[in-house]
């Protein structure tokens, strides 16, 4: 496998400008300081990051180490990049105008028979009082049951969690399943919910085994809203990133914070999911964790920067799950399965064009990911640019099916978030009239079931006065889930 290079340290490409060299390590420094309390590796990543730095900082330095790198063209790239926008051209006009984007990291067809990777996956279990029952027995029947699935080189660690945090499963092999599934049985709920404690346990499992060959991930299993711990969560999530680690999160029931679990996993490339039943637990649980075992190309995240006058709005990933994304650099957008695309929709302002522009350059940067197990290679950075063209007359071609397809879905997806914002203001009248223009569109795709749910939603709002935490839940992730691509099959993992 090739090592790491100075680039690499830094999440460039080969031609990075000397700008591009000191804005890099200013912003790679700055990460790692934020986050400096929890990496027990900070002075080493500091010491290996001034090095790079050092090195291709100085021109005569770089070009000599550059003399020992192997040759790097087009096709050393295993992901393949494709974007198509809503307007072939953008027009000469001082209005400000919106262009999408549709982003597909997708892999040659060879790809799709690479070597499974191996795992190491943590799960962290909410024991508190509420997950009584039937829902906790479903998590245990489900954790018995992955555990039975695994394969031998597999890690897997379970944390379980109330309003303090505990080792069920240490990090391991599993070469005593019959031990690691009694361990499960004895699991009990009791107590409140503080979830940062399960998850920074979680974390410290993880790291035990943590490899770039392996998939490190962590699938937070909830029901309730954790107290008071939420900005922890995040710097942990924050830290978990630069490692890397993702997180994962399935709330079950109605009555767990959708908007903080969503902020949660979007900054490591994960994603929250809205479990109504205990019996659905062993479905949603067990596709994720396949998934993982899908992933070929990881923790794949755009570094950019927009030009003047330009500001991307909104970042959505449409597949293998739909998830909000930050619009903020760097935006880590998720993995690229062996049998599914990465694909994004991004959604650009133009406040103003230059006069006599014929070309605008929206955005440059860079897509940096790993590709866990690969004989060759870990670490791969790749240059990508977002251009159109300036037109003096308005381009009249329709957008491109699937981009409108998409547009249209993110459309009610938005629209169920402005319902909510208008609930939070007091506006009953403009929700209800949104939620009803959301049913119509939802009647006139055929989507007959989730029209009902927001019209069922709309007479609870009218008679008292406030969304229902499920009916909420129920619009929100089945708008998004509108966007998921239809591609791909799934199999055991």
């Amino acid at each position: 496998m090739a090592a790491e290079t100075l680039y690499d340290r830094l999440g460039l490409p080969r031609d990075a400008t000397p700008e591009e060299i000191r804005r890099a390590y200013r912003e790679t420094l700055l990460r790692l300081q934020t986050n400096q309390a929890a990496n027990t590796d900070y002075k080493r990543l500091v010491s290996d990051l001034k090095v790079a730095f050092d090195v291709l900082s100085e021109p005569d330095k770089k070009a000599e180490y550059d003399q020992h790198l192997p040759p790097e063209t087009p096709q050393s790239y295993p992901v393949q990049v494709a974007v198509s926008y809503s307007r072939n051209a953008l027009v000469q006009i001082s209005e400000p105008q919106l262009l999408y984007a549709l982003l597909e990291l997708g892999l040659p067809e060879e790809a799709a028979s690479a070597a499974r990777p191996h795992l190491n996956l943590c799960l962290v279990v909410d024991c508190s009082t509420s997950m009584q029952g039937l829902r906790l027995d479903a998590a245990k029947a489900t954790a018995i049951e992955l555990i039975r699935q695994l394969q031998p080189e597999d890690i897997l660690s379970i944390v379980k969690f109330s309003d303090r945090a505990e080792i069920v499963l240490p990090a391991t092999e599993l070469l005593d399943k019959r031990n690691a599934e009694v361990r499960v049985q004895l699991l009990k709920a009791g107590g409140g919910t503080e979830i940062f404690q399960g998850l920074d346990l979680g974390v410290q499992e993880v790291r035990q085994y943590h490899n770039l060959d392996r998939i490190n991930h962590i699938i937070l299993l909830t029901d309730g809203y954790t107290y008071g711990d939420e900005k922890n969560c995040y710097q942990l999530a924050d830290h978990a990133t630069t490692l890397p680690i993702g997180i994962s999160a399935l709330g079950i029931g109605s009555q767990w914070n959708d908007s903080f679990l969503d902020a949660l996993t979007a900054k490591t490339g994960g994603s929250s999911q809205f479990i109504t039943q205990p019996e659905d637990i062993r479905s949603f649980l067990l596709d994720n964790v396949i998934k993982l075992g899908q992933i070929y190309a990881n923790q794949v995240t755009l570094i950019f920067e927009t030009y003047p006058a330009i500001e991307l709005t909104d970042a959505f990933r449409i597949s293998p799950d739909s998830a909000p994304l930050s619009s903020a650099s760097p935006m880590v957008l998720g993995a690229v399965l062996r049998n599914a695309a990465l694909t994004l929709l991004l959604e650009f302002q133009i406040k103003s064009i230059p006069a006599r522009t014929s070309k605008i350059t929206l955005a440059q940067g860079r897509l940096c990911y790993q590709i866990p197990g690969n004989q060759e290679r870990t670490s791969y950075i790749q240059r990508i640019d977002f251009q159109r063209p300036v037109s003096k007359d308005f381009d009249r071609t329709p957008p491109p099916a699937h981009i409108v397809q998409a547009m249209s879905n993110l459309t009610l997806y938005r629209m169920q978030e402005k319902a909510r914002t208008d609930m939070a203001k007091g506006d009953i009248s403009a929700a209800s009239r949104r939620l009803q223009n959301i049913a119509t569109h939802l009647l006139a795709q055929g989507q007959r079931d989730l029209a009902r749910s927001v019209l069922n939603e709309v007479a609870h709002i009218q008679q008292n006065q406030s969304f229902s935490e499920e009916g909420e839940k129920r619009i929100k992730y089945g708008t998004r889930s509108l966007l998921l691509s239809k591609k791909g099959e799934t199999k055991k993992p």
